[in-house]
């Protein structure tokens, strides 16, 4: 789980946690959430990017500490707000200083905001694609009407309830490929 945004008052938490207790209900799940509070790695500024042969070793220690972490998932959930019809800029930055601790992992997308954050999943998957990440065709897409809650003290809890469909889902067509592409990677290294 990656928590895709850093704002003050961010709504993003709710919907994390809510899509990480449904992962916890699942056996043999190991569900770990990644804020990308604890992750403050500067804007990417390396002379060649990740992706690059022979590159040099990251040089930020917290960058070093986000790549392990990543290294160590199977797959990925990434809960994130649209924002100008995007992602935030702080996870695209995430996204851009690791590449090959991405390649051939499988990505699940929950999103908000404007119609829903569909446009900013989109956009999305386009970068997992160029990041050798799989993205999973199902996504939740939170309606307005439970991210205003969250703005107005409303019942937040009963607009994530709506969504357990596409939450089982979204969770089934992840967990597939995951296994699917650890399979073959450990296969391919064998």
């Amino acid at each position: 789980m990656i928590i895709g945004s850093t704002r003050e008052g961010r709504f993003s938490e709710k919907p994390a946690n809510w899509i990480a207790q449904h992962l916890r209900e699942r056996d043999d799940i190991e569900t770990r959430l990644l804020d990308l509070r604890d992750f403050p790695m500067p804007f990417f500024d390396q002379p060649v990017p990740p992706a690059s042969p022979g590159r040099a070793p990251y040089s930020h220690e917290v960058v070093h500490k986000w790549t392990a972490e990543i290294a160590q998932a199977d797959g990925f959930v990434f809960v994130t707000p649209e924002y100008n019809y995007g992602p935030p800029a702080v996870l695209k930055n995430a996204l851009d200083w690791v590449y090959p601790e991405w390649n051939r992992k499988a990505a699940a997308f929950v999103s908000y905001g404007s119609v829903a954050g569909a446009r900013g999943v989109q956009q999305l998957r386009q970068i997992a694609i160029e990041l050798q990440l799989a993205p999973v065709r199902s996504s939740v897409h939170i309606p307005v009407a439970t991210l205003w809650a969250h703005f107005q003290g409303g019942d937040v809890d009963a607009g994530l309830a709506e969504l357990s469909g596409p939450a089982g889902i979204l969770i089934d067509d992840l967990l597939w490929w995951t296994t699917a592409l650890k399979t073959a990677r450990t296969a391919s290294t064998s």
